[in-house]
């Protein structure tokens, strides 16, 4: 179960919030406060997971009170829920290590979002062993689909991006030759990795002809469009 403390000088709203928590499956909360000095006394003796952070309180700015927990060596993880939308807010909101920041107000739904994508960040963070790029992406709260994620079977996520990379690196394409030699793979293997990706609208083919008249398929990564003004 992940401890959740409330921290909102609104008694009403801080109500609802903990109502909100306890519908979350997985969740519960373990205390309130209603200022800065309640929190300062409150966390140290619940040492909860999670805080839910409101910023304007009566005694401290929300940011100042972080700062003052990441000082006492409190670690815990802090979703910040206010009204305040100055880019420099959400900035320094970041820069204190802020999991989420969400602007108030929201609906059940929208909170309830928001923390199972925290579970599933903070059970990625408790594996043992990262597996692959998927499970740090997962840590940072990106949970899109990723083209080297879906790989069919029998293809490496490392071999993938090596490929890829190649392919970056190139001004003008590479063959499956090329791109075999470059990556360290069999030119079968390499052109399986091309064919995919090719599939997968990343990668397009060029075809260019020798002096015998046999064209060479080369591949390149498709470039960015400039969307424009």
């Amino acid at each position: 179960m992940i401890s959740v403390v409330v921290i909102d000088d609104d008694f009403r709203v801080a109500r609802i919030h903990s109502v909100f928590i306890s519908r979350v499956d997985g969740f519960e909360v373990a205390g309130v406060a209603h200022s800065g000095a309640d929190a300062l006394a409150l966390i140290p003796a619940v040492e909860p997971d999670l805080i839910l952070l409101d910023l304007y309180l009566p005694d401290v700015f929300g940011l100042d009170l972080l700062n003052q927990l990441r000082v006492k060596g409190l670690l815990c993880d802090v979703i910040v829920i206010s009204a305040a939308n100055e880019s420099e807010t959400v900035q320094h909101a970041v820069q204190l290590g802020v999991t989420d920041y969400l602007l108030k107000p929201f609906t059940f739904a929208v909170l309830k979002s928001r923390l199972d994508n925290y579970k599933s960040q903070r059970a990625a963070r408790h594996s043992r062993q990262l597996d692959d790029q998927a499970e740090i992406d997962r840590i940072f709260g990106r949970t899109e689909a990723s083209p080297l994620v879906s790989l069919p079977k029998g293809m490496s996520p490392e071999t993938a991006r090596l490929v890829l990379s190649e392919l970056a690196k190139s001004k003008t394409g590479l063959s499956a030759s090329e791109c075999a030699e470059l990556v360290g793979v069999s030119r079968v293997s390499a052109r399986r990795y091309l064919e995919h990706y090719t599939s997968k609208g990343m990668v397009e083919v060029r075809l260019r002809y020798g002096s015998a008249g046999r064209p060479e398929r080369r591949y390149a990564v498709v470039p960015a469009v400039d969307p424009g003004p």
